[in-house]
């Protein structure tokens, strides 16, 4: 009976998915507009090349290779028209042994792209010099030469290792995963919560009396609903984790997978908390004029909107330490920002956890004992 009720939510849901799309839509867009996800990582960088064979030698490798820039082969009118549009801060003309920027917009990036060149210009002056020292003149030797560079720059004598530290008061700031972490986590509240109510609502309209009278288990009844809301909140987090990781191209600094699984106990939190506040109200209104001033003081207070290192208030500082939204970022911003491991996140996870088995427990005890 249990699967028959888990059977009939989802076809509800799939007739009326609406609450779902706005609020899984309101996320993507706050992270997206917020954190500046997109374009994050590259600044785009029109170049034109009076030679042609600037784009195929070592400049134009140097160029492609570039992480922080992405420099875009195009004609000299398609590079003028981009940084006279705005479209691009500043451009370059490369010839074979100089360059020459085309600036549209004064900026720090003007001198990070002139410095960008260079190096590509300074190395492929030294890479001739080498080719010429070792006596290469036929475009076979050439190549022999640049092959056996690549095998000793593949294979260095030496490696250098660097490291860095912190103090134990400090912490990384990462726009994007602020945002994204803290408005999956805000507005997965009211679809959970959204998705707990219909106990409150068909518990008060007397449905869930007549269904006791049939052969189902009144504990059967409240695990299908739970799972249910549990499965509808993790799916939200999921497709909007989904797309910043496969569309945006947040790669979660290669802890994706343990971010899904550590995304659990924040949500199964969520879901009794949800549980819980259904339990002390008497019908939907209260319900629904007390959600957004629960969820909206938890994500203020629990880091979602900014991080909660710059809180200085004790009194917020405290009423965080109750809040499962405070340990939900923790667990994710360790995980994906820290690089911590699941040993290191034991703490906030337990604490998610037992959150989760009180307000649960409290939930169905008032539900029943007030006989809402």
């Amino acid at each position: 009976m249990m699967i028959g009720i888990l059977q009939a939510k989802c076809k509800l849901f799939l007739r009326n998915p609406l609450l779902f799309v706005i609020f899984t839509g309101m996320s993507i867009v706050f992270a997206l507009i917020i954190g500046g996800a997109i374009g994050m990582n590259t600044i785009h960088v029109p170049v034109y090349a009076e030679n042609e064979t600037v784009q195929d030698s070592f400049i134009g490798e140097y160029l492609e290779e570039t992480d922080v820039y992405q420099f875009s082969w195009m004609t000299k009118d398609e590079m003028l028209e981009e940084i006279s549009n705005g479209k691009a801060e500043v451009g370059a003309v490369l010839q074979e042994f100089d360059y020459q920027l085309i600036v549209g917009v004064e900026s720090v990036n003007t001198a990070m792209v002139d410095q960008t060149l260079r190096d590509a210009y300074m190395r492929n002056i030294q890479l001739e010099q080498m080719i010429t020292a070792a006596g290469a003149d036929t475009g076979r030797e050439r190549e022999n030469v640049l092959e056996e560079l690549q095998s000793a720059m593949a294979s260095p004598v030496f490696t250098i290792e660097t490291t860095s530290f912190r103090s134990s008061d400090s912490f990384i700031y990462d726009n994007t995963f602020q945002s994204l972490f803290g408005f999956s986590l805000f507005f997965v509240i009211y679809t959970i919560a959204y998705n707990v109510l219909p106990i409150l609502i068909e518990k008060k309209d007397g449905i869930w009396d007549r269904m006791i009278l049939s052969p189902i288990k009144k504990w059967e009844m409240y695990v299908a609903n739970l799972v249910y809301s549990f499965f509808a909140g993790y799916l939200q987090v999921l497709i909007i984790f989904l797309i910043f990781r496969f569309w945006v191209g947040v790669d979660f600094n290669g802890r994706f997978l343990e971010t899904l699984v550590l995304l659990i106990p924040y949500v199964f939190s969520i879901v009794a908390l949800s549980i819980f506040l259904t339990s002390l109200m008497k019908n939907a209104e209260q319900f629904n004029a007390i959600l957004p001033i629960i969820a909206v003081s938890m994500a203020m207070i629990g880091g979602a909107y900014w991080p909660i290192e710059i809180v200085e208030s004790e009194i917020l500082l405290a009423l965080s330490k109750i809040n499962p939204l405070t340990y939900g970022m923790e667990v994710l911003q360790g995980v994906a920002v820290y690089g911590y491991s699941i040993e290191e996140l034991l703490l906030p996870i337990s604490i998610l956890l037992l959150m989760g088995v009180v307000f649960m427990g409290l939930g169905i005890h008032l539900m029943e004992k007030r006989h809402v």
